[in-house]
């Protein structure tokens, strides 16, 4: 139970750094009045002390799984063998290798598990702990931009912690895929207070740990253009783009060939079998560069489809929306107008749940990539509520069927086709609010 005790002690503390941050005690009074009321209005908010009891309960649904469940040996040996070469001085990419293969990843991946390692000794357990804290952070994290978007029911919150697949990704395989969506899930949390700068760079972090996060790079490009004008936009890529180069200087400087061409290698075939989608695709079309250049060019189409008819809807299309900016070169018409919370997340969502669709392959471990947008994309939908539990349901089930056939992929992919059907009948919403004045809020509050 020392295990269950370690999640409860040190969860709160981050849903409640999401929730409200102290003032400074530079900040002048009508801005710590500002903050007071977000605060109470979170509190006020029932979705919020039932957030907590989920963290809570999952922490030690958490801690019962490291306790009692049977770690299974997939990917942690192979990782440590990648570090230890590392760390002994290697640094061709091309020699980092485990028992699964060569290096894929960004070199933001060896920084993170050589910590990982030194932490942990390398260790299973201590790593299973480690994860199982990550694993609660990031739903915090989660359940805070479900909170502030204010789009699913309080009760459909608990969907967040019904997945025996993602407890077992996190805990019980410690994939780095939980470290990458956990940093990407914190950018989205910046982004919905306009803190693009710093949230490119906590974005950019994500990536060099694995490159799934640049699914959530087109949708993400097109809310930088309507929250700055061009030279906010080059600036807040310049950040991400120096990151990548600091991250990857060691390897850079000494074999950058052979970094660029492992870690940043977008060809990649990955094995039929263990594929979940598209199982139902013989395997000789499946690995076929035919069949990988059809999804690209769904992928691109769905995303140009969605950007001129849902996300630029209200500026009339993708070429309105450039003429109304004068070609980024302004800021939005009023600069009282900000995005809303509800657009940004729509949009990022969306825009990955595209690529998760067109995806030639998803392994086990990729379903960390969307499961925690499912929930908000199923009621974005026009469906009844009983439909979207069904979908969110199907979904799961089909993930957890090892291994997987052409039965379960082929359902799979329907009802990942009709969740996107539903996005594309939901109606658009404003993208824009009218930024609040802190006066204003004081007033409020005092009235």
């Amino acid at each position: 139970m020392k295990v269950v005790v370690c999640f409860t002690g040190a969860i709160c503390s981050v849903f409640m750094a999401g929730a409200s941050s102290p003032a400074s005690l530079r900040a002048s009074r009508n801005r710590q009045l500002g903050k007071e009321t977000i605060y109470s209005d979170l509190l006020k908010n029932p979705k919020v002390p039932f957030a907590f009891a989920l963290i809570l309960a999952d922490a030690i649904l958490v801690g019962l799984i490291i306790a009692y469940v049977p770690y299974t040996k997939i990917d942690w040996d192979a990782y440590m063998s990648q570090v230890s070469g590392f760390l002994g001085g290697e640094r061709d990419y091309g020699n980092l290798k485990g028992d699964t293969g060569p290096l894929v990843y960004p070199a933001g991946f060896l920084y993170l598990y050589s910590a990982v390692q030194n932490l942990t000794g390398g260790q299973v357990y201590p790593a299973q702990i480690l994860f199982g804290v990550l694993y609660i952070v990031n739903l915090g994290i989660v359940l805070f931009i479900y909170v502030k978007t204010d789009v699913v029911p309080w009760w459909a919150l608990c969907l967040l912690c019904l997945s025996k697949r993602i407890h077992s990704i996190f805990v019980l395989r410690l994939f780095n895929d939980c470290f990458a969506m956990t940093l990407l899930h914190s950018s989205m949390a910046l982004f919905l207070y306009h803190k693009w700068h710093l949230g490119m760079l906590v974005f950019s972090g994500a990536v060099s740990i694995k490159m799934n996060v640049l699914l959530y790079a087109p949708p993400l490009l097109l809310l930088l253009l309507k929250a700055m004008n061009i030279i906010g936009v080059v600036s807040a890529l310049a950040g991400a783009a120096l990151v990548q180069i600091l991250v990857g200087l060691p390897f850079l400087i000494t074999y950058p060939v052979s970094y660029i061409a492992n870690a940043f290698d977008l060809g990649r075939v990955f094995i039929h079998f263990w594929s979940v989608n598209f199982k139902f695709v013989p395997e000789r079309v499946f690995v076929s560069k035919e069949f990988a250049v059809c999804l690209l060019i769904a992928h691109l189409c769905l995303l140009a489809v969605f950007a001129n008819y849902k996300w630029c809807k209200h500026e009339s299309g993708i070429i309105g929306f450039m003429r109304s900016r004068h070609f980024f070169l302004t800021l939005p018409s009023s600069l009282s107008r900000i995005l809303t919370k509800e657009h940004i997340v729509t949009t990022m969502f969306v825009g990955n749940f595209i690529g998760i669709v067109c995806a030639r392959s998803l392994h086990y471990q990729f379903y960390s990539w969307y499961f925690y947008s499912l929930p908000y994309l199923l009621w974005r939908t026009p469906f009844p509520t009983w439909l979207r539990l069904i979908l969110f349901l199907g979904i799961e089930l089909c993930w957890n069927v090892y291994p997987s056939t052409p039965a379960s992929s082929g359902l799979l992919l329907c009802l990942h086709f009709l969740i996107l059907v539903g996005l594309w009948l939901a109606p658009s919403d404003d993208p824009y609010q009218l930024k609040e004045d802190p006066k204003s809020q004081i007033h409020k509050k005092h009235k």
